[in-house]
């Protein structure tokens, strides 16, 4: 019988086993050092904040594994021999394999700061950082956080619900402004500046990081001079491929482990997938790396389909993600790109008094919407994937926005103070669709 040894138990990993044994009677093993069941990587931050118990973000039952034949081992992988097809583990003997997934994820971006090995400071990604984060953030009143994207916003949230300070060092002039176009960073700004205890320092790099008399951060030094004190630093400066004790073998490795669309790698019988991997050719608009939770969810199956039989390229369609900053609910479908190309134009409606944000795209000349950025409402993701895919116009999509509300029955709705001010900043004539045909539409996903 054929063995499938996947390296690493999150999302991609996890898919990968469970459609390949939809698919086949394949032997399956999972190692991984992290943790022996898979959890919800996205959670964590609700267990420390107190909402959830660990075990409450484990998806699946301790008995699903063995009633699936998904065999699972709690170990450090040290090395692979790719011609003999066999792995070195830290504790256990060798596993052999007929097929090898590297489904290894990322690991904390640290940039030799001084300091950066202290106690106290860390970055949020496993369940070991979770452990130590509930070590080293007890009974401490300050803290500082290095890098202005999600994960920092998620630390924040952590810290400020312990009432622990946090001084946030934000490289850009605006908040994510590598990703957000300056009207949503701002926009995202002023919700943060709500929170008590939260202090924003734009365009401020840490330089230093500097030790009480016990080995501890007690304080931190920014590339301007300014000191503040802490008892915690948070790297939460992005993520890199986690692939450091792969780069001194044959597999061929850049940033990630290098890929071919059907998630190959230079070796026979090896594949990567996740955080980890790093395609050759980009697809389509996407980066070369992609480390997002449902584009390694999306791998996994489609490895899972090469390995069965049916050999699979990996084709995701128009780029999505959702996100939370503090209570403000994050969507983003298609390309809003922190810096429009030169043939879009956008028109944005924003509610001060709802905290609610759209920020369409569309192509100056044909109207053909092209993304959107939607903060404060819930926006349904298929309806968006379907008028993408049929190239629809900005006109369109207003006319039948309604359809796209995911918010429940008696939520204010706005969609037609939206279609005014398009008409009014546009010289436009859109009409809302009428009631009568919302429910045909839902149905029809006209």
């Amino acid at each position: 019988m054929e063995h499938v040894v996947i390296i690493g138990n999150g999302i991609a990993g996890v898919t990968a086993a469970r459609h390949i044994r939809k698919e086949s009677d394949k032997k399956i093993t999972i190692i991984s050092s992290e943790s022996k069941y898979f959890f919800s990587r996205t959670a964590l931050m609700y267990v420390y904040m107190g909402h959830m118990r660990f075990q409450d973000i484990q998806p699946y039952e301790s008995h699903f594994w063995k009633n699936n034949r998904i065999d699972l081992i709690e170990d450090l992988v040290e090395s692979i021999d790719y011609q003999s097809k066999t792995l070195k583990l830290k504790q256990s003997s060798g596993v052999k394999y007929d097929q090898l997934i590297l489904a290894v994820g990322s690991k904390p971006n640290r940039f030799g700061w001084k300091g950066q090995d202290l106690k106290g400071v860390q970055g949020l990604y496993s369940k070991n950082d979770l452990e130590l984060m509930e070590e080293n953030t007890k009974g401490i009143k300050e803290a500082v956080i290095v890098g202005g994207g999600l994960i920092g916003v998620e630390m924040a949230e952590m810290l400020l619900s312990r009432d622990i300070n946090v001084s946030f060092l934000i490289r850009e002039k605006t908040f994510w402004g590598n990703a957000l176009p300056e009207v949503d960073s701002n926009f995202v700004t002023q919700h943060l500046n709500r929170h008590h205890g939260l202090k924003l320092l734009f365009e401020e790099e840490l330089d230093e990081i500097i030790a009480d008399e016990s080995g501890r951060a007690k304080e931190i030094k920014t590339k301007k001079g300014k000191t503040i004190p802490c008892q915690f630093v948070g790297l939460a400066a992005g993520v890199s491929p986690n692939v450091d004790f792969l780069k001194e073998s044959e597999l061929e490795v850049d940033k990630g482990v290098l890929v071919n669309p059907d998630l190959s790698t230079n070796q026979k019988d090896v594949y990567a997938i996740g955080d980890c991997a790093q395609f050759k050719t980009s697809i389509n608009d996407r980066g070369p790396v992609e480390q997002v939770w449902y584009t390694g969810r999306m791998m996994g199956e489609t490895v899972a389909q090469t390995i069965t039989g049916n050999k699979m390229n990996y084709a995701p369609s128009h780029w999505f993600n959702s996100a939370k900053f503090f209570d403000v609910e994050y969507q983003t479908y298609g390309r809003v790109w922190a810096e429009p190309k030169e043939n879009e134009t956008s028109f944005v409606w924003k509610n001060n008094e709802r905290e609610i944000l759209l920020h369409f795209v569309f192509d100056k000349n044909s109207k053909v919407f092209k993304g959107i950025n939607n903060f404060g409402l819930r926006l349904r993701h298929d309806l968006f994937e379907k008028w993408l895919n049929e190239q629809a116009t900005i006109q369109h999509v207003l006319k039948y926005l309604k359809t796209a509300n995911f918010d429940p029955e008696f939520f204010k709705t706005f969609e037609k103070d939206i279609v005014d001010a398009f008409n009014k900043e546009f010289n436009d004539s859109v009409e809302l669709a009428p009631k009568k045909w919302w429910r045909k539409l839902m149905h029809d996903k006209v």
